[in-house]
């Protein structure tokens, strides 16, 4: 029988401090290190993928910045990229083409977000907060990534964090909602579910 998982509190506790270690970590000489460093290791999964339309994201401070690497992708790869945008009411999250230029609009959370036709993307960059060995992903608590690819099973989830994200499985616990990810790369590991 699986372990009972832990309560949002807990997830809430987790994520603050992981959050707050990551901020720090951020403004050391070591982060633009480890950006390169994860970013060449990505390029490889990229070229490997060979992805049609990639999924990306918008970085917020601390995350990964798929951007140019994802132009990358586009020039090199020839893939097409698209961005998230989410809603509030009710909770939902859906890809929309991006040109690769600074984005012109903002979801309902005040996130950049692409203004392009609806698409589903193949291979889909996903941020973490944290995440585990076992490829189990903690986010920023919305749920918008897991009710994705609950629905778009076919679509190859590729997370992104740094290694002070990795937490022991004990620790997170999957709960009914969350979506294993396909792979977490990180500046020094690639972690499969």
């Amino acid at each position: 029988m699986p372990p009972s998982p832990a309560p949002d509190s807990d997830r809430t506790s987790l994520r603050r401090a992981l959050l707050a270690a990551r901020k720090t970590w951020w403004a050391s000489e070591a982060a633009a290190a480890a950006h390169d460093a994860l970013a060449q290791r990505l390029w490889d999964a990229l070229v490997q993928l060979e992805p049609t339309c990639l999924g990306v994201y918008w970085a917020l401070p601390g995350e990964f910045n798929p951007n140019s690497l994802a132009l990358k992708a586009q020039r090199t790869l020839g893939c097409t990229l698209a961005l998230p945008t989410s809603q509030k009411n009710p909770p939902a999250m859906h890809y929309r083409l991006w040109d690769g230029q600074p984005p012109r609009a903002t979801d309902d959370h005040g996130i950049a977000c692409a203004d392009g036709r609806e698409v589903r993307p193949d291979v889909l960059l996903v941020p973490c907060v944290g995440h585990t060995a076992g490829a189990i992903r903690l986010g920023y608590g919305g749920g918008y990534f897991d009710r994705y690819l609950a629905a778009h099973p076919e679509a190859v989830a590729i997370g992104l964090s740094w290694e002070i994200g990795l937490l022991p499985a004990d620790q997170l616990v999957a709960q009914a909602h969350d979506v294993p990810l396909m792979a977490v790369i990180t500046e020094r590991n690639t972690w499969s579910s």
